[in-house]
């Protein structure tokens, strides 16, 4: 077959992007069909927990003292420890709840009051539960209601041995309503009512193990050990996994803040919102996971647990203050060293900064978002950010003394940190000193980093470089890419022989690479294809032709490889990457057709796992909906705590596809970065384990993903001009890996 050739022309959207270097408005891109998402302010959630060597059965709020119950007794917060109260009741404290002015706290042999800095013993045997109704306080004990006036509790109801014991209460639909072991009541002011036509007349509850209740607005949430139920009206409905419920067996629930309800459960703790969980597990989020009572006030919720009280705290953010946020935690933590970014390795009880096997390309993220940063407000501490990392990525090349091969990463002979012992495959770390012997470098280069230098002088010579930047960018590039050709398409490090990872041969292709051939032949032809558009030379484009005619482009519409054991997460962020200047620049329009059809079916693959890097790089090239606002939600759901920490939700309830969702390879769904890890993005989002203590992630791609959506206009500015709303203070704090202590990294921009 015969392919057409590529004429040596530039598309006309790459002298678009030339032009706008230096300015400082979003791009647009025609006739958009996604639905920009408003950087509105939401809340953002943070942690801490106060641990505990014995269990913690009850916790409440009164004011802003928040209080704890054990088994000996009540204690309260103060900061970060429990310390004792010390005219509190002395036994075995059940429940805790605040009723207009008061704390009051159940033992398990009487009911205590706490106002005004006094308590009192108000009377005595196993009170369940104590709610406000009408202006007055009800307790309930057994199989009897109590009515507190006047400093008085005084019997409201008869005894009725038929209902058994009460277990919790509720004020709902202006009614009282009881619940006992194995059904919910109500009292109507005279008896006692549990006849089905004016309880739950139609449909049932999941289960007659019943464990709380809570009147949110028309519905009645009652929690049972097999999952939530709703009575509305008379009706009765059941939430379980398939409905999105992630663990059934709940232990408490509580009242929340903007219209959701928090539930307890013997494995975490679930936040509805807006008719969505949200889940909380430990050890990101709670000393321990089996919940056994929990408090709202304000926008924090507190836990008890067996390990100590959890606290989440809620404070309100845009994307726009997040990700100054985590500019200020690279700062903060370490993470930055000259111009690269690095995630954080534990090292006994402190942190290290990893000298990784791909720093270069790591921190190529980091670059690209502040050259889209740049772009979208004209910051001129962003461009200076965005020239020290090209500079960093030139000497990346000039540090291995072979012209056109760039090292993985330097580092600095003496530095403090962690030096990656080993390569990429498994291999052997290759470190070579330079003749100063100042600095080592990490060589057995491979073509992810390749793919990711190229990708960011494609971004830097059009949204940043000057024309003196522009000649060297052009400089750069065609530097490696005359090694790769002169090397018969190959990386070939110091000892003149290819290396392990860095080929497109078609003696690799035809061997152990075969199985590479659709995504190396894309990125082989992505590398001509941008060298030629910065330099203009038509050697490249030729060069371009004659590997299309060699067959490089036969398998790329299929590169994305969907059976195991070809199941490699990290190399759809090779894709894109790919993706993102060839589609840019092809004008043919059959190889247009070829490489869309690629991108196309690779997102449809990808589109479950809802990250937003792939997403918005999809509809800039495209102009589709990319689900724009499941990308903003995932930004949104980062913790703003960066440290790893073990997960475990293999017995999630809900862990199926979300409807309009295949699962391609092997994610039955994205799960939220809050009940994971923040994650770069060649993991799978959809892994349901993970480790942790280990590590504190480099938010580099966030702020790549973030400040691209701003650029194309899939996420708008903040409509506020609140400062509190659109940035952190500098604080001058040092939390993490010490301060980079070698020598100064080289300018070799000249």
């Amino acid at each position: 077959m015969t392919f057409p050739a590529v004429p040596a022309l530039m598309l006309p959207v790459a002298f678009f992007f030339a032009s706008l270097s230096g300015s400082a408005a979003p791009f647009t891109v025609p006739n958009a069909q996604w639905t920009p998402v408003k950087d509105g302010v939401f809340l953002q959630e943070s942690g801490r927990q106060v641990l505990s060597d014995r269990p913690v059965f009850a916790v409440g709020v009164l004011g802003d003292q928040v209080y704890a119950g054990f088994g000996d007794g009540v204690m309260r917060l103060a900061g970060d420890r429990l310390e004792g109260v010390a005219e509190g009741p002395r036994e075995f404290v059940t429940r805790m709840r605040t009723v207009g002015n008061a704390l009051w706290v159940m033992t398990k042999s009487g009911l205590h009051r706490f106002s005004e800095g006094a308590w009192t013993a108000v009377a005595e045997g196993p009170f369940a539960d104590v709610c406000g109704f009408g202006g007055d306080v009800i307790a309930a004990k057994e199989n009897r209601l109590y009515r507190y006036r006047d400093g008085k509790l005084e019997p409201w109801s008869v005894e009725d041995p038929t209902i058994g014991p009460i277990s919790a209460l509720a004020c709902h639909a202006d009614t009282l309503y009881c619940m006992g072991f194995d059904r919910v009541f109500l009292f109507d002011g005279l008896r006692f009512v549990s006849q089905r036509q004016e309880i739950t007349e139609f449909g049932s509850l999941p289960s007659k193990d019943l464990r709380d209740m809570i009147s949110m607005g028309d519905r009645l949430i009652v929690g049972t050990h097999i999952g939530l139920g709703v009575i509305r009206g008379t009706a009765a409905s059941s939430i379980l996994g398939f409905d999105g419920l992630p663990h059934n067996e709940v232990t408490c629930l509580e009242k929340g803040f903007d219209r959701s309800f928090w539930a307890g459960t013997t494995k975490g703790a679930m936040r509805c919102v807006n008719g969505e969980f949200q889940y909380f597990t430990a050890s990101r989020w709670l000393p321990d996971e089996h919940v056994n009572a929990l408090a709202c006030a304000g926008r924090a919720v507190y836990f008890a647990t067996d390990k100590g009280i959890g606290i989440i705290e809620y404070e309100p953010y845009t994307l726009l203050k997040k990700a100054d946020y985590y500019e200020r935690h690279l700062e903060e933590w370490g993470q930055k060293r000259g111009a690269f970014t690095h995630k954080l390795d534990r090292k006994g009880d402190g942190w290290v900064r990893e000298v990784s096997d791909n720093d270069v390309g790591w921190s190529t993220h980091y670059w690209a978002a502040q050259a889209f940063k740049y772009a979208v407000t004209g910051d001129a501490a962003a461009r200076q950010n965005a020239v020290d990392g090209f500079n960093a990525m030139k000497w990346s090349e000039e540090i291995s003394g072979i012209p056109g091969f760039p090292a993985r990463s330097v580092w600095a002979v003496g530095e403090t940190g962690h030096q990656a012992e080993g390569g990429s495959g498994g291999y052997d770390a290759e470190w070579h000193r330079t003749p100063d012997d100042r600095w080592e470098w990490k060589g057995d280069t491979s073509s992810d980093e390749i793919d990711s230098q190229f990708y960011y002088a494609w971004i830097f010579h059009t949204l940043v470089a000057d024309q003196k930047g522009k000649a060297q960018v052009a400089e750069h590039v065609s530097r490696i890419m005359d090694h790769i050709i002169d090397h018969g398409w190959t990386l070939c490090d110091v000892d003149g022989k290819p290396t392990v990872w860095g080929r497109w041969d078609p003696e690799y292709f035809a061997g152990k690479g075969d199985y590479a051939r659709g995504l190396n032949g894309m990125e082989i032809l992505t590398y001509l294809r941008v060298t030629h558009a910065i330099t203009g030379n038509q050697k490249y484009i030729d060069a371009y032709n004659k590997l299309i005619g060699e067959g490089y482009a036969d398998l790329i519409v299929v590169q994305k490889k969907v059976l195991p054991p070809r199941i490699f997460h990290s190399d759809d962020r090779l894709a894109f990457y790919c993706y993102y200047t060839l589609l840019q620049l092809e004008q043919d329009r059959y190889w247009r057709g070829v490489y869309r059809r690629s991108l196309d079916r690779s997102w449809e693959i990808e589109r479950i796992e809802q990250v937003p890097w792939f997403n918005f790089i999809y509809g800039a090239l495209t102009g589709n909906d990319c689900e724009a606002g499941p990308a903003a939600e995932h930004l949104r759901a980062w913790p703003l705590d960066l440290r790893h920490y073990p997960y475990d939700h293999t017995n999630r309830l809900d862990i199926q596809p979300p409807k309009g969702y295949l699962p391609y390879v092997g994610v039955e769904r994205a799960l939220s970065p809050r009940e994971t890890n923040p994650r770069r993005w060649t993991e799978n989002q959809g892994a349901l384990k993970g480790k942790g203590g280990g590590s504190v992630s480099d938010p580099s791609g966030w702020l790549d993903a973030y400040w691209m959506g701003r650029y194309y206009g899939m996420i708008l500015a903040p409509d506020t001009t609140d400062p509190a709303l659109s940035s952190v203070p500098r604080r001058g704090l040092q939390l993490g890996a010490v301060p980079y202590d070698g020598p100064p990294m080289p300018d070799v921009l000249n």
